[in-house]
């Protein structure tokens, strides 16, 4: 019997304790016949007071069997495991939760109806970054992405639990989830631990990046057969994945990448998965479903709008409609390829970025850039991670950091310029504004609106070249006359001052 410190298994000898929002892990020994996937049920209830957590266990392989419990309250627990195999069942223990560390936030879930949080308060803004098949591309690719993200433009990734087959990514993945032989003979009733042991080691490291993992369960772009499994099949991989993985906390499910295109699935079926996911995660982190076409918004147990979608000014429209903060998780990507969804400019997915964050949303990255570099040059961001190639991303971060300085959450208004063009702000609560001019626009002087009776400090933000400029003198009231450098992609940060 083992326990585990945070990510590190220790000894059953050494103290029994594991800091608030990270993993114990009771590794027990227990039966190798049969078919250990389906024969043997096993569970455990996590006990504080009146409080009582029921999490899973699964099968790791070799007469292994694993229950992963994430604390959400300091002191001490009692747990009992609960199975149909002798070996397994009854089995007591007590563990001590302790303070989070520094940099510990928890889990992230939803704040004030269109925002999210880490479970100690500290706000999260989502700027997130697709990278589909990452963790099937082999330990070198995939360090090389944990440097590239140890840079901090995202704190958030999605990425498909299955392999991915479409252009750019043709190679096989190093490990496949069940046993058997490729392409598609397959034994759907036994798990692959390996599979699945590197997936929650990607996790992991995410999560020491503050990187949040935006797992993706199901995607149509296959050819192994996984998008075709049944209805039972699907719903024990579903159960499995749950149990592996709800315990880290840096985890949000997406139930597909583009629903709408694997054609063998129903709205009901969509409905069932996030029933699923919502009955059997004791943690309840956020669950959304990607879309093509249409958004999804069909099933209340959504936590948030997972959209794709160009016009990331429509965030002010779908949160006020649903209710629900909206994440823009494809706004297309800045890249060079043959496809007009990967060949935006930098400059235009900045622009996104910001018209998404002004109109109350947050907004995805994604880049499909291919060089000259023989080595290098069909490694795209979007599909196998590695490195970064494009502009856009050091324009993300600098908005990142604006948006992570301000005082609080930041509300979509309108600006009341009298101007063609209806831009809106940010603002929190008559102190702070943030205003932004696309960039096809270009003046050289801007007609500012603020509250009477107050004055502010007013900056003019470059949002391409990333400089911001404080204006010599405080305004106040209407119709004040901002001086403006005539180039476009600018912004304006307004702060009350005393």
């Amino acid at each position: 019997m083992c326990f585990v410190l945070g990510t590190q298994i220790v000894s059953a000898s050494a103290q029994r304790q594991v800091e608030k929002w990270k993993i114990f892990e009771l590794i027990l020994d227990g039966p190798k016949t049969g078919n250990p996937f389906i024969d043997v049920e096993l569970s455990a209830d996590f006990q504080q007071a009146a409080q009582t957590v029921s999490v899973a266990g699964f099968y790791d392989g070799e007469g292994k069997y694993i229950l992963r419990f994430m604390p959400q309250s300091e002191g001490q627990w009692t747990y009992v495991t609960k199975s149909n195999s002798e070996d397994l069942n009854g089995k007591k223990g007590k563990l001590v939760c302790t303070a989070p560390s520094p940099g510990n936030h928890g889990p992230v879930s939803v704040k004030d109806t269109y925002h999210f949080a880490y479970a100690d308060g500290t706000p999260h803004y989502s700027f997130g970054t697709t990278c589909y098949a990452w963790v099937h591309q082999g330990d070198a690719l995939a360090e090389q992405t944990l440097e590239t993200l140890s840079k901090g433009y995202f704190n958030k990734i999605r990425m498909c639990l299955f392999p991915k087959d479409y252009r750019y990514n043709r190679n096989e993945p190093e490990y496949y989830p069940f046993e058997g032989k490729p392409l598609k003979d397959w034994d759907y009733t036994r798990f692959n631990p390996a599979y699945f042991r590197n997936i929650e080691k990607r996790i992991g490291q995410l999560d020491a990046l503050g990187v949040e993992a935006d797992l993706i369960i199901f995607h149509p772009y296959d050819r192994w057969g996984f998008k075709t499994m049944d209805a039972e099949t699907n719903e024990r991989y579903i159960r499995y994945v749950i149990a592996r993985f709800a315990a880290y906390k840096n985890v949000w499910w997406s139930m597909a990448n583009e629903y709408n295109l694997v054609r063998n699935r129903t709205i009901a079926d969509w409905q069932r998965y996030l029933q699923l996911f919502a009955e059997h995660d004791p943690y309840n982190h956020l669950r959304g479903v990607h879309n093509s076409g249409t958004v999804f918004t069909e099933s209340p147990l959504i936590t948030h709008l997972s959209v794709q979608n160009r016009e990331t000014a429509r965030s002010y429209e779908y949160r006020t409609k649903f209710n629900k903060p909206v994440v823009y998780d494809e706004c297309k990507y800045e890249g060079n390829i043959e496809r007009p969804w990967g060949s935006l400019t930098a400059r235009e997915l900045t622009h996104r970025f910001w018209v998404g964050m002004i109109n109350g949303g947050y907004v995805g990255h994604g880049e499909t850039i291919l060089t000259d570099d023989l080595e290098q040059s069909a490694v795209l961001w979007w599909s196998k991670g590695g490195t970064l190639k494009g502009e856009s991303p050091e324009r993300i971060k600098f908005l990142k950091e604006i948006i992570e300085s301000a005082p609080a959450y930041l509300e979509p208004v309108k600006s009341g310029s009298r101007n063609p063009w209806n831009i809106n702000r940010l603002s929190y609560n008559e102190e702070y504004f943030l205003e932004y001019i696309p960039y096809e626009i270009q003046p050289v002087l801007h007609y500012l609106n603020l509250p009477e009776g107050k004055n502010y400090e007013v900056e003019v933000i470059d949002t391409w070249n990333m400089t911001i400029e404080k204006l010599p003198k405080l305004y106040s009231g209407k119709k004040n006359k901002i001086p403006m450098p005539g180039k476009p992609g600018m912004a304006i940060r307004m702060v009350l001052k005393e």
